[in-house]
């Protein structure tokens, strides 16, 4: 059985900026969750978190030693550090945003103990 679940419970992230391009990490606690990762977290899903910046495009680079992908996202951070009029001009907290979204997750992979589970 499955349930809609917050990224949060099986993956932590990573992000970081570089011109008006930012980073982002997403790394499976446990490689038994990196499947869901893959199937489920695409470059239209990230995308769709991100359209409200006016991101251009989104490249998902897959790293399976890691149990993680990265992915790259084009004009997320209007115009960048030194352009944008944004709070978060190096893209740093991006990663929380994305952390939030919801996935359907199998119940075995949701660890009830860990303490950010909502």
């Amino acid at each position: 059985m499955s349930r809609l679940t917050p990224l949060h419970a099986i993956a932590h992230s990573r992000s970081g900026d570089k011109g008006n391009r930012s980073n982002i990490s997403v790394i499976a606690y446990r490689p038994s969750a990196y499947p869901i990762l893959l199937d489920q977290l695409t470059c239209e899903k990230v995308y769709s978190v991100f359209k409200h910046k006016h991101v251009t495009a989104v490249a998902r680079y897959e790293l399976p030693r890691l149990s993680a992908l990265n992915f790259v996202l084009d004009n997320a951070l209007e115009g960048g550090v030194n352009d944008g009029l944004c709070v978060d001009g190096h893209g740093k907290t991006l990663s929380s945003l994305l952390l939030g979204i919801e996935l359907l997750i199998p119940e075995a992979e949701i660890d009830e103990d860990y303490p950010y589970y909502p």
